[in-house]
């Protein structure tokens, strides 16, 4: 696959199987294929699960911004020539913390760094920024197949 960055909702798509309610990155802003990537959702009041989180007071769940920054990596691990075309999977998260809120509006600022990646399991390291403000990081580890 030609990378040319930034890359948009059509070329995720073209990378990662996830669609619509389900792919949480829209856009890749910084790649290095098997290391890392960068990137951000916008979050939209429109989205499914605020109708149920908190409607009152809509925030992002915590499991969707760790499957965001999840799905970050995964593109940079789908990238690996060798790799294009597996099935990437949540496969745990380790010392994962959220310090702050993401609220419809928000612009999601992710970056998934890749420390390990042997056969078909790989771990990463991400951090999700609003405003500048971390709101969520930790380790991420996923499994290929």
């Amino acid at each position: 696959m030609d990378i040319s960055l930034p890359l948009y909702a059509e070329d995720i798509r073209r990378i990662l199987p996830h669609r619509y309610p389900f792919l949480l990155v829209d856009r890749v802003t910084e790649l290095e294929p098997g290391k890392r990537a960068a990137g951000y959702k916008m979050v939209s009041a429109n989205e499914p699960h605020f109708t149920g989180h908190f409607p009152e007071y809509n925030l992002m769940p915590g499991v969707l911004i760790a499957e965001a920054m999840a799905q970050l990596g995964g593109i940079a691990v789908l990238l690996v020539p060798e790799l294009a075309g597996k099935q990437p999977m949540l496969a745990g998260l380790d010392e994962m913390r959220f310090r702050g809120q993401v609220r419809p509006g928000d612009k999601l600022e992710m970056e998934t760094e890749i420390d390990r990646l042997r056969g078909s399991i790989g771990r990463g390291r991400g951090v999700a920024r609003v405003d500048g403000q971390v709101v969520c990081e930790g380790t991420i580890i996923f499994a290929l197949g």
